[in-house]
């Protein structure tokens, strides 16, 4: 069970550097100083990446505690 803890450790890990990731992108939209429109179309390609690394980040929590439980 301690391979569970790990490998749901490692996939959070992941989906917390895709939520970065998408932290990062938008700050950079908004520096850029876009219009209104081009900022929302910016932080719209943003929001798939954004919703499936908290996807991961919960299937990667999930694991560890079952993981935690199982032990």
């Amino acid at each position: 069970m301690e391979l569970i803890i790990w490998i749901g450790a490692l996939i959070s890990c992941l989906g917390i550097a895709g939520i970065v990731l998408s932290i990062v992108r938008v700050r950079r939209a908004r520096k850029a100083n876009l219009s209104d429109q081009d900022l929302r179309l910016a932080i719209q390609k943003v929001i798939p990446l954004n919703m499936g690394a908290l996807f991961t980040s919960v299937i990667g929590l999930m694991l560890v505690i079952l993981g935690i439980s199982f032990s």
